[in-house]
């Protein structure tokens, strides 16, 4: 592949992760500024030929950005490009996949450990200064996680992580998959269901984990039949995209005591709306779609970057490739 010069031009936009300045000091890019705004980006455009890009995209970017060869995302999430598009301008476009697995892994189990030991409701005892021990009888109990069933739905990078953890600390792992394992892949000592097993399954899961990525089989996956086969005291865990969980049931079983309760980072509109109920249920947890933040995030996909940069040179395989 022969860039204009003989590095290639590299623009990279994100409101919150400067990949530019994650690059190594002899990394062979051209760098513009990182564009943290779409007022930053626009005057990049014209000479960009690899984007690095998230939580910016706009489609009238292919127009403007006429030496465009290569775009790595910087989110797994890649359903908002326009695939079919890049594929008629032969622009590959790859996923930051995997770069965030630990991390939101890691986010996952934090999610879990405070459900089981109601950190949660410690926390609003604090605030109000509320003294409450446990008592004899008392169905509000800290659990333990051992023992434990939990089914992961959707096994990629994430999902196979998120499994790691709950087996290390003992948890009965099931993965979710679109189709069986092959032998040999590292898992085959992971309980696996298909998305076609989930009827039965679900009604034995203590956790229910989305990991999955946002596909039309998955959209809109958590419904009120789902969350009626769930057990009264099973949690939902949502660290996949909003639109896997249609809210308004979502609610509606909260409110009706349907299931335990939601751990929720993603969420159909976001920011969540500050109107939300789910803002003020006691038996939910919110955080602002940061599973997957963290101090090392720009510089994991400032290395995924370059090793793609490098391989599109050398007419390889790039990694996470979707178009």
């Amino acid at each position: 592949m022969h860039w204009i010069t003989n590095r290639p031009a590299l623009v990279s936009a994100h409101p919150i992760y400067d990949i530019t300045g994650a690059l190594p000091p002899d990394a062979s890019v051209m760098t513009s500024p990182h564009a943290f705004t779409e007022e930053m980006l626009r005057p990049l455009l014209a000479k960009a030929e690899v984007l690095c890009i998230s939580m910016m995209w706009h489609d009238e970017f292919l127009e403007m950005a006429p030496n465009l060869k290569m775009i790595q995302s910087i989110s797994a999430g890649v359903d908002h490009f326009p695939m079919a598009r890049l594929k008629e301008r032969n622009i590959p476009l790859c996923t930051a996949g995997g770069t965030n697995s630990r991390t939101v892994a890691e986010h996952t189990l934090a999610f879990l450990l405070n459900i089981s030991r109601r950190l949660y409701v410690a926390r609003d005892d604090q605030k109000n200064h509320h003294w409450n021990p446990p008592r004899h009888g008392s169905p509000n109990r800290q659990q333990e996680l051992k023992g434990k069933h939990v089914g992961i739905i959707g096994y990629g990078k994430i999902g196979s992580t998120i499994g790691e953890l709950c087996r290390l600390i003992g948890m009965k792992v099931t993965a979710v998959r679109r189709s069986l394992p092959e032998k040999g892949d590292g898992q085959d000592n992971v309980e696996t269901a298909l998305y076609s097993d989930l009827d039965i399954l679900v009604p034995e899961l203590d956790f229910v984990v989305l990991s999955c990525p946002l596909t039309p089989q998955t959209e809109g996956l958590v419904d009120m039949a789902f969350l009626e086969r769930m057990k009264p005291s099973a949690w939902l865990v949502n660290v996949a995209r909003g639109r896997v969980v249609r809210e308004k049931d979502l609610i509606s079983a909260l409110d009706q005591g349907m299931i335990g309760g939601a751990a929720l980072d993603t969420f159909e509109t976001e920011p969540l709306p500050r109107e939300s109920p789910l803002w003020a249920m006691s038996n939910v947890v919110v955080t602002p779609h940061n599973a997957g933040d963290s101090e090392k995030y720009a510089p994991n996909v400032a290395g995924l970057l370059l090793e793609n940069i490098r391989r599109f040179e050398a007419g390889e395989s790039l990694i996470n490739r979707v178009v």
